[in-house]
């Protein structure tokens, strides 16, 4: 499966990078929002995005505001990245449909068990949709989908 990064902080994508492909997932990295964008034109295959609020030039806002509003990728699920402080962009990241929001830093083994929980889910709803009985991780039998976790916002 492949996943989307999209960080600004290159030592920070290769530590996610790593971390996945030791998993055997494929990862492509982008730096800004719309290299990001590029590559989720060329790349149908992309099972997530883990994406980095704050980004040079297009938020990662404005990434996930894009991905929200395109056919295409508006179920794809989207593990947000953010700094503390950041409250004001949490609050629209959830509103946008961010699938996860993790705080910096963040455990890369952490991260790594929301991308397989993601990830698992979607090759659930491929099986539910073939006819085959769900896994036992929850995933409802119709969508392969369950709510994700947010962080509570004051």
């Amino acid at each position: 499966m492949t996943v989307l990064v999209v960080d600004d902080e290159p030592h920070i994508g290769r530590i996610i990078r790593t971390r996945l492909e030791q998993d055997g997932f494929r990862v492509l990295l982008a730096e800004h929002g719309p290299e990001a964008l590029a590559m989720l034109q060329a790349e149908p295959d992309v099972a997530l995005i883990v994406l980095d609020l704050m980004l040079p030039g297009m938020s990662g806002i404005d990434v996930l505001r894009t991905v929200r509003h395109d056919t295409r990728w508006a179920a794809l699920p989207c593990i947000v990245l953010t700094a503390a402080g950041q409250d004001t962009q949490l609050r629209e990241a959830e509103a946008l449909g961010a699938s996860e929001i993790m705080s910096k830093p963040f455990s890369p083994r952490g991260l790594l068990g929301r991308v397989r929980r993601y990830t698992a889910r979607d090759a659930a709803a491929d099986e539910a949709s073939a006819g085959e009985s769900p896994t036992a991780d929850g995933a409802s039998p119709e969508t392969g989908v369950t709510t994700g976790t947010r962080p509570s916002l004051p």
